[in-house]
Formats: structure tokens, sequence, C-alpha cells
């Protein structure tokens, strides 16, 4: 009976698809010629498919999950997603498919992606399919509230995306948190050689996936802009943040790791990706170049300091976070968050010119004042924190349920439970 069940543990996720085709079927049509022209949809695929799959392939034993399940759960929320986001535009109860929602449902993935980071390699492939099938649900909601009920400004996504992926993910770590085992230390539930760490080939290929995330980060974080001028300064504004971000990771990482002048490939990877994270809520405003070099130094300090300070205190309770998702996206997220409430605050016509402005903050149109807007972009941001935070250690909890086939100690950060290895 468990080899049986084995076999078919996936079942419930063909009759999933079986379901997404019935309402796709029912509710979705073609949007015409509407949003063909929009941009960054190719390049945020590439950054989805390629760069969050290849990132996550450090673990010496794990690569073929990173990649397979990055694809699996891309490819499902994808689907999920243009209908869960589309829910709360319908017309006559139909779902107008578009360039435009494709990428809004690519970016989507992104969230899962950042909470698959978080538990890499201690959540089973069904507790994963499960964790995105819910917060995608969550996240959707998440993200209305923040763009058509307190009308913020946040085009790169770092508050409805990044930080929400990431202390969703957070949360359900926590709720997966082992309890302290009072048995026999060598018992058969202590794995015999530590997988969670890399090799010398395995973070050469997690390389991959941060160059192509650093690449096309401009394209990502301006893809949502409504006008060229706005585009222009989201991807210039980007652009410099991450190489700021990138100089003061390598320098500052050479300062803090734990052999004193060398470069740690953790840090290299990941938090020299910060500086798109923290700019993305704030890249189209105007923050000048010289504000998006700042904010990418600001956002390599916070990254590399969470990576070699705040992960392991985490770790030591029993809060696991793999990839350090709470380093690259959750801290970065955060602040860029609160960055936008600043920038908001200092909004005015006569620097933005009207018809700028109120494509940056729709909201002011309506005669919304600078200082409430920047009020509803801290409430957007405390209202994501709490969302995600209290939805993850939910939704955990119920994947500790048996029938989400959680990993035995022994399993985790390991191929061999998921795939046929040469």
């Amino acid at each position: 009976m468990v080899l049986k069940f084995h076999n078919m543990k996936y079942a419930p996720l063909m009759v999933f698809q079986l379901v997404l085709l019935v309402l796709y079927f029912l509710f979705a049509k073609y949007g015409g010629d509407k949003d063909v022209g929009i941009r960054g949809f190719e390049d945020t695929h590439v950054m989805i498919f390629i760069g969050f799959g290849f990132l996550m392939t450090f673990l010496k034993k794990y690569c073929y999950s990173a990649l397979g399940f990055n694809w699996l759960l891309a490819a499902l929320v994808i689907q999920w997603a243009l209908l869960c986001q589309a829910f709360y535009h319908m017309k006559d109860n139909t779902i107008y498919i578009t360039k435009k929602s494709l990428l809004e449902a690519d970016i989507m993935s992104a969230t899962v992606l950042i909470t698959f980071g978080a538990l890499l390699g201690i959540a089973s492939g069904v507790q994963l399919l499960f964790i995105a099938i819910v917060e995608v649900a969550v996240a959707s909601l998440n993200f209305w509230l923040a763009e058509d009920i307190f009308k913020v400004s946040d085009v790169g996504g770092s508050m409805v995306i990044h930080a929400f992926g990431a202390y969703f993910g957070l949360g359900v770590s926590l709720a997966l948190k082992a309890k302290p085992n009072t048995a026999d230390a060598n018992t058969n539930n202590v794995p015999t050689v530590d997988l969670n760490g890399p090799s010398y080939i395995s973070d050469v290929t997690a390389m991959i996936g941060s160059i192509f995330l650093w690449i096309y980060w401009p394209s990502f974080n301006s893809a949502l802009t409504s006008s060229d001028e706005e585009y222009q300064r989201a991807v210039i504004n980007t652009y410099l943040s991450l190489a700021a971000a990138t100089v003061t990771t390598f320098v500052l990482s050479s300062a803090v790791s734990k052999h004193h002048g060398r470069f740690d490939m953790v840090h290299v990877q990941n938090s020299t990706l910060a500086g798109g994270v923290a700019v993305g809520a704030i890249c189209n405003m105007h923050i000048s170049p010289g504000g998006a070099i700042a904010i990418g130094i600001g956002a390599g300090l916070l990254s590399v300091l969470g990576y070699r300070f705040l992960t392991p205190k985490l770790a030591s309770i029993g809060i696991l976070d793999t990839c350090g998702v709470n380093n690259l996206h959750g801290m970065p997220g955060l602040y860029s968050g609160l960055l936008s409430v600043l920038f908001a605050a200092l909004a005015t016509k006569e620097k933005y010119g009207e018809t700028d402005l109120f494509n940056i903050f729709e909201a002011m149109e309506g005669g919304r004042t600078a200082a409430n807007q920047a009020l509803y972009q801290f409430i957007a941001l405390a209202v994501t924190l709490v969302l995600s935070l209290v939805s993850g250690y939910i939704t955990g909890l119920l994947t500790k349920l048996p029938i989400f086939d959680s990993l035995k100690d022994t399993e985790k950060y390991d191929d061999e439970i998921n795939w046929e290895l040469p």
C-alpha cells in the first residue's frame, strides 16, 4: 500500500490541472490586441525558468530538484495565477488573457519561487505543490489590496512579490520547525552526511542563475511602467542600484567572511542581486541616479550582514531558510517599502509633472495628498508582512498533515527521494 501511494502521490496534481482546463474553457478568452506592446515578458520568463532555477542549484545533491521543481511550480503557478489575479477584474464573468496578464502571472510565480528558496530541500514535492496553490490565492488577494484598495506604487513588486514571498516562506518554515529531539543522537533519524551545503561545481552552476537574474532585473522592475520616461528611469535606477550592491557585496564579503580577506560565494550569488529588490518599489520615481547608487550600497550591506549573522541565528532556533531569502528578498523588500514611504511623501507636481505624477501615484489624481500616499504605502507594507507571515504559518501547519508526505531528516536536501539518479 505504501508503494502504491508513492506511485500515485502526484495524481492530485493532474486532477488540479484538469480543473484548470475546465475553468479556462468556461471563463478565459483572448484579449485581442490590448497590451500587445507590453515590455519585459520575455526577459521575465528567462528570469523565472533559468535565473531562479539555476540560482537554487547550489546544494551538493539537490540540483535535479532545484531545477525540476522550479520548472514544475512555475508552470503550475502561471496557469493558476492568471485565474486568481483576473478574478478581481473579471468583466461579464470572462477573463481576457493578454500579454500583460501573462507577465503578471510570471511575476506572481516569482513569489512562489522565493518561498521555494526558503524551503529548498526541507519540504517534499507534494508539500511544495500545496503551498504554491494556497500562496498564489493569498498573494493575489494581497496584490489586489495593494493595487486596487490602497493604490500604492510598487512597480517592481518589492513589497507584494519579494517581501510577501520571503515571509510567507519563513512562516511555513516556522510551522515546520522540528521539535527538539530527545532521542539518542545515533538513531536513524540523524543523517550520516550533511547535505545542506554546496560543492565546487554546484556553486558554479548557481552562479549561472545569479548572472541571468542580474542581467534581466532591470526588465523585471520596469516591465509594468506606463510611459517611456518612467520606463527609462526604472531601467537606469535598477541598473545603478544593482551595480552598487555588487561592488558593496564583494568588499563587505571579504571583510566579514569566516576567513577574512576571502569572498564568500553565498554572498556573491545572492547579495549582488539585493540592489534590484531594494530599488523595486521606487525605481520609477525621481530618486536621482546618485540615490539609486546609495540604495544599492545600503542593500548590499543589509544583505551580506544578514547572511553572515542573521541566518545562523534563525537556524540556531530551528527556523530554516535554505537560500537565505530573508536576506535577498525579505529585508531588501521591507527596505524598499520604507523608501517608497519616504519618496511618496516627497512627491510633488513640480518635480514630476502632473502626467508623470499621476501615472506613478494613481490616487493623487483623485485628490490624495503626498502625505496620505506615504501613509498608504506604509499600510500596504504592514499588511503584506502580517498577511504573509500568518498565512504562511497556517499553510505550514496544514502541510504537516500525513497526506502531504513530509520528509524525514535523513531525506532532506537529497535528490534520491524524488529522482531516478544516474
